[in-house]
């Protein structure tokens, strides 16, 4: 037997050291570091003989090598085929983040039952009953899905070549361990061996493996950061607990975009598709009020309609009020000194509230035009058209910019109804026969002249 090796590790950001410190100098974190075995045998947990056994692979002229493309394997979930580019690549390994209770296991449990493929979950924070208790909710029928309460990475491995799926799921990374290196699960040591243990299977049997994986207090996914490099797809999973709307972003795509998103609605019963977000983020009222105003972002290649709702009173106290809620306060802030100096609106005297509906944060510039239309409105409390939308971004001379994109932030517009969009006059527009009309600004004076006389 070798002598046992020990390393410290940081458990926060993974930063190895030969001796202990109190201070990690990679995340500048107090008392994260420990110890930890890093012996391992030589052995590896999963066996494959037909590889083993096979000839090493040789060199190929890149001319050569088969280009053909990629059978993709459908997961029956519109939006999660989007954000993966087709759906779930042959061989490939997804690891799935979020924050507690976001809905991760209940996205993949439903995604799991309603697979025409045979799919092992692997659960290592749930019992079988409890497992069966969701599946439930969610649906009744999932004859192809076995559920695995384990978490020992050769007694999975046992399993997996007793069932032969065709698609594997972990619940999760940070529970699961091996005998192959003697410290505690969810250690760095620990994520970054069963890690690989999976990518060796999922390369060698062509099988899929999805991953979940917790996150920190900062956001980012717990582990090392090398588990982000390991793997071909990291996906992130977020939204407000306090809202029904859930977001599914893709960080890193070795097989497709990542400007792709996906939105999911969680009801009592698992999550479901939104295939047209625009209805969920704008607010159906009979009569018009005023302080609203329709803006046209991209959240990533997906164009959105989005509501903006603004709140101008007169301050009560000496110091007015600045808040908002999905958008950026300083940029508020900007927009309003604009108003005032550019425009000769008189704001500065006033508390301002902005909100973005849905629940919901954007950082498109674009939607600065509708921000000052539902300012303005609120302003001189004269509701805006329900049918006039706005994409445009305010510069600190008043001006109306150009936005990327403008032509299939148009046809989304078209698309739900709306009869006028506000765009920047220095946009070249190339869109011909159009049912919506193109109203071409240059100014905020412009805007203002039109909406409000």
């Amino acid at each position: 037997m070798s002598k046992v090796k020990t390393s410290f590790f940081c458990q926060n950001c993974g930063a190895q050291y030969s001796k202990w410190q109190g201070q990690c100098n990679s995340c500048k974190e107090w008392n994260t570091i420990a110890e930890e075995i890093i012996q391992k045998q030589e052995k590896s947990a999963w066996k494959s003989e037909s590889v083993s056994n096979s000839k090493a692979p040789k060199p190929l002229r890149i001319n050569e090598i088969d280009s053909s493309q990629e059978i993709r394997m459908d997961t029956t979930d519109g939006e999660l085929n989007r954000v993966l580019g087709g759906g779930i690549v042959p061989g490939s390994l997804i690891l799935l983040g979020g924050e507690p209770g976001i809905g991760k296991s209940t996205l993949l449990l439903q995604i799991s039952l309603k697979l025409p493929y045979k799919t092992l979950y692997v659960s290592g924070e749930e019992s079988q009953k409890q497992i069966k208790m969701r599946a439930e909710r969610i649906t009744p029928n999932g004859d192809n899905c076995y559920i695995l309460t384990e978490t020992k990475t050769q007694n999975i491995f046992k399993q997996i070549e007793a069932i032969q799926p065709e698609i594997v799921i972990i619940d999760s990374i940070q529970t699961l361990h091996t005998d192959y290196i003697e410290s505690t699960p969810g250690s760095i040591s620990q994520i970054r061996e069963t890690t690989a243990e999976l990518i060796k299977f999922a390369k060698e049997t062509n099988i899929p493996v999805i991953l979940i994986g917790h996150i920190t207090k900062d956001g980012t996914i717990a582990g090392p950061k090398i588990l982000e490099h390991m793997v071909d797809t990291v996906l992130q999973f977020e939204g407000d607990r306090n809202h029904v709307y859930r977001i599914l972003r893709s960080l890193k795509n070795r097989f497709g975009s990542t400007a792709e998103i996906g939105i999911y609605e969680m009801l009592g019963n698992g999550l479901r598709e939104v295939s047209n977000p625009s209805e969920i983020l704008i607010s159906h009222k009979d009569e018009e009020l005023s302080g609203t105003a329709i803006a046209s972002t991209l959240e990533g290649m997906r164009p959105l309609m989005i509501e903006i709702q603004s709140l101008v009173s007169t301050a009560v106290y000496g110091t007015p009020q600045r808040s908002t809620t999905g958008y950026n306060a300083k940029r508020l802030n900007m927009i309003l000194a604009v108003l005032e100096k550019r425009a000769g609106f008189r704001l500065g005297a006033k508390d301002v509230f902005l909100n973005v509906t849905g629940g919901i944060s954007v950082d498109d510039p674009a939607i600065d035009l509708a921000v000052v239309a539902a300012i303005l409105s609120s302003n001189e409390d004269i509701p805006v058209n329900k049918d006039f939308c706005f994409a445009g971004e305010v510069g600190l001379s008043g001006e109306i910019r150009p936005v990327n994109r403008v032509d299939q932030r148009i046809q989304e517009a078209e698309k739900l109804g709306f009869s006028t969009i506000f765009v920047s006059k220095y946009n070249k527009v190339s869109l011909k026969n159009t049912l919506i009309k193109i109203r071409l600004v240059a100014k905020i004076e412009d805007v203002a002249s039109e909406l409000f006389g």
